[in-house]
Formats: C-alpha cells, structure tokens, sequence
C-alpha cells in the first residue's frame, strides 16, 4: 500500500530480500512469544526492510544492533553499510558497536550533556581524542572507551556515604560538567569542526524530483 500500482511490487521486494540478505528466511513466519519464527537479526533486517520498501534516499535508525549478540548486530551493520555504498544516507544511534562495526561507519558523532563533542571521519577520532588528552587504551574498543569517557557513571562513588556522599557526588557532577565543556570547547575551537562549510564531497542538494508524493488512498 506504501508504493503506487505502475511498481513491479516482486520485483522489489525480491531485490530487497538479497540485499538484506534475507534469502534463507523469506519463506518464514516473523513469529512471536508463542510461536517460533525468524531469528532476531532476521527481524531486524526485515524492519529494516518495511521503511526500505519506499526506495527513501535518508534513512534514520534507531539503535538497530540492540538485544543481538555481537556477530549478528555486525551483520545488520554490514547491510546499513552496503545501503550506505548503494547512495544512501544511513543515520543510526548505536551503543558500544564492536571494533569491526565501529570500523564500517564513515562519520561519527559523539554527545554528551546535549552538546557535541566530536562530529567528522570516525577514522579520525582515535587520533583526536589522544590528542586533546583522551587516549584510548591499547587494544580497546574506541566505541567503548568512548562510552566510558563521555558517561559521569566511570566516577567511582560508591565508597562514600552520608554527607560525604553527597558532597562527592556534587564534585563528581561538577568535574563531569568541566570535563565535557572542555571537549566541547576543544571541538568547537579545532581544526576538525565540522560545520555548513564541510560539506562531503558526495553530498548533493535534494531536488523536486527525489521527493516521494505518491499517498495511498481510502
């Protein structure tokens, strides 16, 4: 119902099952609590598929690796990458991604306190980051030791009580606070601030033409 009747309706849904790589399930129920269906990065790559049916140009995601072990949510970040490489723009939210899934992503934007702390080439942000005095521990995940950096809960408090608690954990807020506002500053006065003049070299201003009008009706 989402795509006008002149659609050859198999022909893209079959085009979507291979590039999802969903072949070996398309046969099967989606299933439930009660009755057993499709794996879990399976119904994944078939969510991914009810938005992808409409052939959008901007795609945002919403954690999509959540509740998958670490092979499958590489997986489902193998296929938004290949979408990616296929011309489109891949937007997604994700917590601690392994260093393989972290490798794939083009750019990265890390937030913290509603403020953006780093936002260009994931590749650089290793680099970025020790050079500011964040470095990343050899052989960590820069996904997780970017995690830790930017969460308050890395403070260990749980010693303290009574008053001292309290009074630690309003210098803890405080420091947290003077930590984040001076990666903010650094990334706001640095050479790689990303900004409306930044633009990718394969970006591209979207026209009448790329805008999908068709609605269905009654």
């Amino acid at each position: 119902m989402r795509l006008p009747p002149n659609i050859d309706y198999k022909a893209r849904v079959d085009q979507l099952i291979e590039s999802l790589k969903l072949e070996k399930a398309q046969n099967t129920h989606i299933g439930g609590n009660m009755v057993k269906g499709v794996s879990g990065g399976e119904r994944k790559r078939t969510s991914i598929g009810v938005e992808l049916i409409t052939d959008p140009s901007l795609i945002f995601l919403d954690e999509p690796t959540t509740g998958l072990d670490s092979f499958t949510a590489q997986s489902v970040v193998e296929v938004l990458n290949a979408l990616a490489q296929s011309g489109r723009t891949v937007v997604s939210t994700i917590h601690q991604p392994n260093t393989d899934a972290f490798a794939m992503f083009d750019q990265l934007m890390l937030l913290a306190q509603g403020r953006i702390i780093y936002m260009n080439d994931a590749s650089k942000s290793v680099d970025y980051f020790s050079m500011i005095g964040y470095p990343c521990p050899d052989n960590t995940n820069p996904a997780d030791h970017f995690m830790a950096m930017m969460s308050i809960e890395s403070y260990d408090i749980d010693s303290e009580e009574g008053e001292e608690l309290i009074r630690r954990k309003t210098a803890v807020d405080n420091d947290y606070k003077a930590k984040i506002e001076d990666m903010y500053s650094k990334y706001e006065n640095g050479e790689l601030k990303c900004d409306s003049d930044s633009v990718h070299p394969e970006a591209r201003p979207i026209k009448s033409d790329d805008e999908n009008t068709y609605t269905p009706g009654f």
